[in-house]
């Protein structure tokens, strides 16, 4: 899934039909200063995936001189969400690899492009099967349909090549989902990928048990357009496979995906609706099937990212590693919802190719040197690491640590709206807010880069929200990872519907903090939002903010918000009065992850 990230979706006007001779530089693993040749053949397999045979369309890219006496490892990507093996980052792949001496198997995943199959969302019983059965095409073991066999890729075993992944978005969680069918593939590199599509697109970000099991609110701008961009295949792919198409009433994904857009559109979460909702969601994210994937992961998630924030690929990072997989991670700049691509600022753009120029790309080349090439000295970089925008030599952008920063810094939540750093300083007092049946509060249009048009800047209507804001700060902070928020409201509205058996009655608040310039100005960082279905008003909960790397300068303020309604989600059934109390003995508290200067 994609949207504006220029290294995802920039496309090139290269159509390949045949067999293609190119010429580009050729070193295992770096670029030469002699000119080598590669050739890009297009490919047709037909796979079995989730019990259905279905056409693989592929291009593959085989360097000169590899062959059966002088193998290499290959790279194995596919595309984001609604593109195809001919997109800018996708076809970049094939050609950037096959420069320093891989093989690139390049395709268009099920469902789009030119090949077949409905739309599972990267299940891994379909997708993951999928791609397993193109590795083994690499393996030497299976022919492409026209009878083209590969055996001129690296075997560690009979039928075990060499291979690793990379991609973003849809084309990210596809290794995940592949590694954990097919223990093959020896490195991964997602970028900007999910961890729980149901955190994704209904999150609650209430956590512990119940912010798991009972639904969010739904993201129903990024949601809808993801499903419309499948449905509407008829109108913008011409001679469709008709092994896509599933029935009349879910045109283009499974059914059971189907069910779940019609489930979150409807606004009604029922017990039984609400089990099968949050099953499927589970059931096709890497966050059910993680402890199956053994291949060393490099995660690389975007800051800039309202679809999938930072709290994704630290919930993939933190199981991979708890269960001993090798895993490291980078937060760039870039996301779905922006943020820079420019190699002349230090960040990567996978379209153009040149992925010396930046942080991420080297720490790529030095993932798969490592484990492609079996450089066993090469050093693949610290655990963690981190884009910082207020640095603006592109040499220091980046900041690494050996671990994630930890909630080290406090404030609490005082009943005059103040937000105090000593338990001591809360004064003792009470406000309301209400939510009204349309959205009071915006944070963004999430499709507003897409369609061309301007985004308002995030605002809250007065009544419809409460904030607490802090005394100037007496020196910089810079936060690094996800803030956390323990609060606790009295709603009886709320708390008289809670448990009607549809968990649509259930309270909704967005949490939120904002940066506060001397000046007055607000800067919500990138937009982001925690969505609340509260599990029971009658007890404390504890909210998890997405995660952001952001430096509030001395001088500035903290603002935490939690608001009744975000017009990028649905929100409250109903009029649900909301108080919140705070005294020196009971009071919300507000937790940071800060990082020394």
């Amino acid at each position: 899934m994609s949207r504006r990230a220029p290294g995802i979706r920039a496309a090139l006007a290269l159509t390949l039909t045949a067999p293609l001779t190119l010429t580009a530089p050729l070193v295992l693993g770096r670029p030469a200063e002699a000119a080598a040749q590669y050739t890009v053949t297009a490919l047709k397999f037909t796979v079995p995936a989730g019990g259905r045979d279905c056409t693989v369309d592929a291009d593959l890219y085989r360097p000169a001189g590899v062959d059966r006496a002088r193998p290499a490892p290959a790279v194995l990507a596919t595309n984001g969400f609604g593109g195809s093996k001919s997109d800018g980052s996708t076809d970049a792949i094939g050609k950037d690899f096959a420069r320093r001496g891989y093989v690139g198997l390049v395709y268009s995943g099920l469902g789009f492009g030119r090949s077949g199959c409905p739309i599972s969302l990267d299940d891994p019983g379909i997708d993951g099967r999928a791609a397993s059965g193109l590795i083994d095409f690499l393996a030497g073991t299976r022919a492409a349909d026209d009878g083209t066999r590969a055996d001129f890729v690296t075997l560690d075993a009979k039928g075990d090549p060499r291979v690793g992944m990379i991609g973003g978005s849809y084309g990210g969680a596809i290794q995940l989902a592949t590694a954990a069918v097919d223990h093959r593939v020896d490195a991964l590199v997602p970028l900007i990928t999910w961890n729980d599509l149901a955190y994704s697109l209904d999150p609650n970000s209430a956590a512990g048990k119940g912010g798991r099991t009972m639904p969010g609110a739904f993201k129903w701008q990024w949601a809808n357009s993801f499903y419309l961009t499948g449905e509407t295949q008829p109108l913008t792919v011409p001679s469709l496979d008709p092994t896509r198409i599933n029935s009349l009433t879910c045109l283009h994904f499974v059914t059971q995906a189907c069910a779940m857009f019609r489930t979150l559109n409807s606004g009604n979460y029922p017990a039984r609706a609400t089990a099968g909702l949050l099953a499927h969601l589970h059931g096709v994210s890497p966050v059910s099937y993680l402890n199956r994937v053994k291949a060393p992961t490099l995660l690389v998630q975007g800051q800039t990212d309202t679809l999938f924030n930072l709290n994704e690929a630290t919930a993939t990072y933190k199981t991979l590693r708890a269960q001993g997989t090798t895993a490291k991670m980078i937060w760039q700049s870039w996301g779905h919802s922006g943020g820079t691509a420019d190699p002349a600022a230090g960040e990567l753009d996978l379209s153009q190719g040149d992925l010396e120029s930046s942080y991420v790309g080297t720490r790529i080349l030095a993932w798969f040197d490592r484990y492609l090439l079996r450089r066993e000295n090469t050093d693949t970089g610290p655990a963690f690491a981190y884009y910082r925008d207020w640095i603006t030599n592109p040499a220091d952008t980046y900041a690494t640590a050996g671990q994630l920063p930890a909630l080290d810094e406090k404030f609490y939540l005082s009943g005059d709206g103040k937000l105090v750093d000593d338990r001591a300083k809360v004064a003792r007092g009470s406000r309301e807010y209400t939510n009204r049946l349309v959205p009071t509060s915006h944070s963004e249009s999430s499709l507003s880069g897409t369609i061309g048009l301007p985004d308002p800047a995030p605002y809250d209507t007065t009544g419809t929200y409460l904030g607490w804001t802090s005394e100037p700060l007496s020196r910089a902070t810079d936060v690094v990872g996800a803030p956390k928020a323990t609060l606790k409201v009295v709603s009886p509205k709320a708390r008289r519907v809670q448990n009607s058996g549809d968990a649509a009655d259930n309270l909704v608040l967005f949490a939120k903090l904002y940066d506060l310039a001397p000046d007055g100005t607000k800067t919500l960082v990138h937009r982001l939002v925690a969505p609340v279905r509260v599990p029971d008003v009658t007890k404390s909960f504890t909210v998890t903010l997405p995660g952001i790397v952001h430096r509030y300068a001395k001088g500035h303020r903290l603002r935490f918000v939690i608001a009744a309604s975000d017009d990028a989600y649905t929100g409250n059934r109903g009029i649900k009065p909301v108080t919140v109390a705070g005294s020196p003995q009971d009071t919300g508290v507000l937790e940071l992850p800060v990082v020394a200067d």
